[in-house]
């Protein structure tokens, strides 16, 4: 096969970008992402990759975000000894949110190997370490937006600006077959909304033989807001928080969200829309990234520092986020991750999702499974580091500081690619996202053999003449299972909640005697049905 794709991850989910393209002299990968959602899906990331790291002659990386980036010490520490090209934003951002992400690896086998010896389970490894991220970074090659570099003989590689975050990139690949025209194959990357306080607009090429699209937002349109728009909308959020006396907590990403945040309340304190209440930055990464874009503020579009304030307050140390605690009301806490699945945010959430005064914003995507989507859809009790925590405090959502396009943005950034000369693959979305695409550009005049849905490990040869149709399907998680809102993790910690509150319901000990029998009952005929079933 002289030139084919095969979709790694990002093919029936959001997360886990990694797109491999097989070319005469070598295989290059688009994003090396890590998987993020419910732990069946997070599972992929312990195992083996279903390529040779070490065949691999080089890596193009459209943005610094874990999901498309997470794997690269992986990659590395497996045998990869090729170049990473990313744009300088890029780069800078993965010198700090690489090593942190090892950090985290660690930290998570750690508890979960403590845990593994007391219940007599063998221990686990981590998916890399803060050691195998560092010397990862020694593989990234900064290039210039809208400048061609040769990525190996008869491949080369443009970058557009993508307008999603500090760096972002849509990427132009162009491979020569040394007779004919190059075929050149545009990835897009994660697009912005446009109309960002920080970056340009997405742009891209005109008329590329084939177009990988991410469709994260593929099913909705947003309320198109300028930059006064959304500082209203946050000012009535804040507000309405600081109303009921307590604690506003933020889950935020690292990148580009925490300092928009920043920004915006820098402008409403500034303004005196709101009162200079305490806000306290408790994320490392989210504090180093935004050095990285104070060193990047000629490149942001604008004006000053909006970063640094008396009554912005950076947070390192794990005992000074330990007295935050202790804050009754009157501020603001911001810390990572804004999906709730790990980091620092989660002990806050212990320590503040029961108390009435208090609120929870989010303002991100919460992928299906995470703590975060939980809380968004309405749970009345989660569970967190294996307690049990009833939700009293307001949980509210907001979507204005969404890095991604929404419908009408990606098809108008389609349409100005001024259409594809071979096919078009929808990728980064959820199935009913894609769905939706799909079904927007037919209505557009689109032909239906030229719109292709790919899933996970699907291969499609690019110079057959079916191309859409995949030439190989050996997929490492079924599609039901990638597309699962919820798996069987969560629907165990939603079993144990609901014995939990059928328990204290019972009208006296007897009762509870009785309901405990009977679960016991079941456990034990489900286990003799299995037996029987076993040759």
């Amino acid at each position: 096969m002289s030139l084919s794709l095969t979709f790694h991850g990002a093919a029936g989910t959001v997360t886990g970008s990694c797109f491999r393209l097989s070319t005469p002299e070598g295989d290059v990968l688009i994003d090396c992402g890590m998987f993020q959602g419910t732990k069946t899906i997070r599972e992929l990331n312990y195992r083996p990759f279903p390529f040779d790291p070490a065949a691999i002659k080089a890596v193009l990386l459209t943005h610094a975000h874990i999901d498309h980036s997470g794997l690269l010490p992986k990659l590395t520490r497996l045998g990869f000894r090729g170049r990473i090209y990313a744009t300088g934003g890029t780069v800078d951002l993965l010198e700090y949110m690489l090593p942190d992400s090892g950090y985290i690896q660690e930290g998570e086998v750690e508890r979960l190997n403590r845990r593994n010896r007391q219940r007599g389970r063998p221990p686990v490894q981590a998916i890399y370490t803060q050691d195998d991220a560092i010397r990862s970074l020694r593989r990234l090659r900064h290039v210039e937006y809208d400048r061609w570099t040769e990525i190996l003989p008869g491949l080369r590689a443009r970058f557009w600006q993508a307008g999603h975050i500090l760096g972002s990139a849509s990427i132009e690949v162009e491979v020569s077959n040394g007779t004919g025209d190059p075929t050149r194959i545009l990835f897009s990357g994660d697009l912005g909304p446009g109309g960002k306080s920080f970056h340009a607009d997405a742009d891209g090429p005109e008329r590329p033989d084939w177009m990988v699209l991410e469709t994260t937002y593929g099913d909705r349109d947003r309320t198109d807001l300028d930059e006064a728009g959304r500082q209203a909308v946050l000012r009535a959020e804040v507000s309405a928080a600081l109303a009921a006396g307590g604690v506003l907590l933020i889950p935020v990403f690292a990148v580009e969200r925490t300092q928009e945040l920043l920004y915006d309340l820098d402008r409403l304190f500034d303004s005196g829309q709101l009162p200079a209440v305490d806000v306290f930055l408790d994320s490392p990464l989210a504090d180093a990234v935004t050095g990285v874009f104070r060193r990047h503020l000629a490149d942001l579009e604008t004006d000053g520092d909006p970063f640094t304030r008396a009554n912005f307050h950076h947070v390192r140390g794990v005992p000074d986020s330990q007295r935050l605690n202790s804050i009754a009301g009157g501020a603001i806490i911001m810390a990572a991750s804004g999906m709730c699945d790990a980091g620092r945010i989660r002990h806050h959430l212990k320590n503040r999702l029961w108390r009435p005064q208090d609120t929870v914003l989010l303002v991100g995507y919460q992928a299906p499974g995470t703590l975060g989507r939980l809380l968004q859809e309405g749970a009345s009790r989660v569970r967190i580091h294996g307690e049990e925590i009833a939700i009293r405090a307001k949980v509210r959502s907001i979507d204005v500081y969404s890095g991604h396009a929404d419908r009408s943005a990606l098809l108008d950034w389609v349409a100005a690619r001024h259409g594809v000369g071979h096919g078009l693959f929808l990728v980064h979305g959820e199935e009913p996202a894609r769905a939706a695409i799909r079904q927007a550009l037919l209505d557009k005049g689109w032909s239906a053999e030229r719109i292709a849905q790919p899933a996970l490990d699907d291969r499609v040869d690019l110079a057959a003449p079916r191309p859409l149709a995949p030439a190989d399907r050996h997929p490492r998680l079924a599609p039901a299972d990638l597309a699962a809102g919820l798996d069987w993790h969560n629907h165990y910690a939603e079993a144990l909640l609901a014995l939990r509150r059928t328990l204290d319901a019972a009208p006296d000990d007897a009762a509870r005697e009785r309901i405990l029998a009977g679960v016991i009952d079941a456990l034990d005929d489900n286990e003799k049905a299995g037996k029987g079933t076993q040759p």
